[in-house]
C-alpha cells in the first residue's frame, strides 16, 4: 500500500473520534484539547457515548450544546473498538485522529501528525504516551509506564528514533486505510490498536512512530483500578499471542513467565519439609522483591511517597498482567466479562 506524499492536500479535514464511558472527570478536558488544536484545516469531534453510570452523559450534553463541531453517537455495549467504529462511521474527513478520554493532546498534535503523514506517506502516525501523575500513586504508575522494567521500554512509552513501528499510541489514520483494513476488530476489547496496525502492515501499509508527538495521559488513580486495567490488558494480550504467535515478541512473555516462576518458587519453599533443598525456591520471589525495591530509585524525583508506591505498583502491573495473559492464552476467561471489557 503506497501513497503519494501529497495525496491528502495541504490542509485535509480531520475527524477526532473518541469512545466515552464513565469519564465524567476527564472528558471535558480531553475534548477541550481537541478544540484548541492549532491546525488550520476543518475539523469535527465525534464522541461515541457508552452507557455510563456516573455523570458522563450530562458532561457530554453540556459540551454538545456549547460546540457545533461536536457530534454524539451511541455505543450501546460501551466497548472501545465498537465505539471507535461507530464514531469513524459517523465522521466524514479524510484524516481520522483516534483519541482517548484520558488523554490531553498538545496544541500542535494534529498539525505535526498531518505534516509527518504527508512527508512519509504513512497510513498511521503516532507518538509517545506521556504518562503524568498528580498524586504520589499516579506518579509511581507514570514512572512504571515509562520504564523498561515496567512496560518493557517500547518506543510509544519511552520515546525513541522516528521510523516504521509495530504499533503506536492512539494514532492518526488515513480514513481510506482504515476502511481498507476493515476498521477495528470488535472481538478484541483491548489490544485492538495493535491488532489493527498488524492488519494495516500486512496489507503493505506503514505505521510510523515519531517522538514529536507526545500525548499527556492520566494514569489510574487506585490500586484496584490499576489492577483491573492490567488484568484486562493481559487477558487480551494473551488472546492475541495465541491467535497471532508469530507477531508477538518475547517481551510479552516476560510477565507470565515471571508469575509462573515466582508462584512455583513460593510453593517449593512452602514444601521444604519434603526436602531442605526446596527452600531454595524462596530465592526466586526474594530476588524479584529485591529487584523491585532497587528499581524504586527511578521514582526518586517524585519523592519518597512515590518511591514507596512504586514498590506496590510494579508487582501489581506484573502480576495482574501476567496472570491475565496466562488465562487469555489458555482461553480461560470467557466468563470474566466484568474484567475483560473496556
Amino acid at each position: 500500500m503506497t501513497h503519494d506524499f501529497h495525496d491528502l492536500g495541504e490542509q485535509p479535514g480531520v475527524s477526532y473520534v473518541m469512545p466515552v464511558l464513565n469519564e465524567e472527570e476527564h472528558v471535558a478536558a480531553a475534548v477541550a484539547s481537541l478544540l484548541a488544536q492549532d491546525y488550520a484545516g476543518p475539523s469535527e469531534v465525534v464522541l461515541a457515548l457508552g452507557p455510563s453510570s456516573d455523570g458522563t452523559d450530562a458532561a457530554v450534553a453540556a459540551l454538545l450544546a456549547a460546540e457545533p463541531r461536536i457530534t454524539v453517537v451511541r455505543n450501546p455495549d460501551g466497548a472501545t473498538p465498537s465505539g471507535l467504529n461507530r464514531a469513524i462511521e459517523a465522521s466524514s474527513y479524510p484524516v481520522v485522529v483516534r483519541v482517548d478520554a484520558h488523554s490531553i493532546l498538545p496544541a500542535d498534535y494534529t498539525r505535526t501528525a498531518v505534516e509527518v503523514m504527508q512527508r512519509t506517506g504513512a497510513d498511521n502516525v503516532g507518538g509517545v504516551m506521556d504518562a503524568q501523575g498528580v498524586t504520589a500513586f499516579e506518579q509511581a504508575v507514570a514512572v512504571a509506564y515509562g520504564s523498561r522494567i515496567g512496560l518493557g521500554g517500547t518506543r510509544h512509552h519511552t520515546s525513541g528514533k522516528e521510523g516504521p513501528a509495530e504499533t503506536v499510541y492512539l494514532g492518526v489514520f488515513r480514513r481510506q486505510s482504515l476502511i481498507d483494513a476493515g476498521l477495528f476488530d470488535e472481538g478484541f476489547k483491548r489490544g485492538q490498536d495493535w491488532e489493527l496496525n498488524r492488519r494495516i502492515r500486512s496489507r503493505g501499509g506503514v505505521v510510523w512512530f515519531t517522538p514529536a508527538l507526545k500525548v499527556g495521559y492520566r494514569p489510574r488513580a487506585s490500586v484496584l483500578a490499576l489492577a483491573k486495567q492490567f488484568f484486562s490488558t493481559g487477558v487480551w494480550r494473551g488472546e492475541l499471542a495465541r491467535r497471532f504467535p508469530a507477531n508477538n515478541g518475547l517481551r510479552y512473555w516476560a510477565p507470565p513467565i515471571a508469575v509462573v516462576l515466582i508462584v512455583l518458587g513460593i510453593i517449593a519453599g512452602l514444601l521444604s519439609e519434603m526436602s531442605p533443598w526446596w527452600l531454595l525456591g524462596f530465592v526466586i520471589p526474594a530476588g524479584y522483591l529485591l529487584i523491585v525495591i532497587a528499581a524504586s530509585v527511578i521514582a526518586r524525583a517524585h519523592g519518597l511517597k512515590a518511591m514507596a508506591w512504586f514498590v506496590v505498583v510494579l508487582p501489581v502491573i506484573h502480576f495482574t498482567w501476567g496472570f491475565g495473559f496466562i488465562l487469555g492464552f489458555l482461553k480461560l476467561t470467557r466468563n470474566l466479562a466484568e474484567f475483560t471489557g473496556r
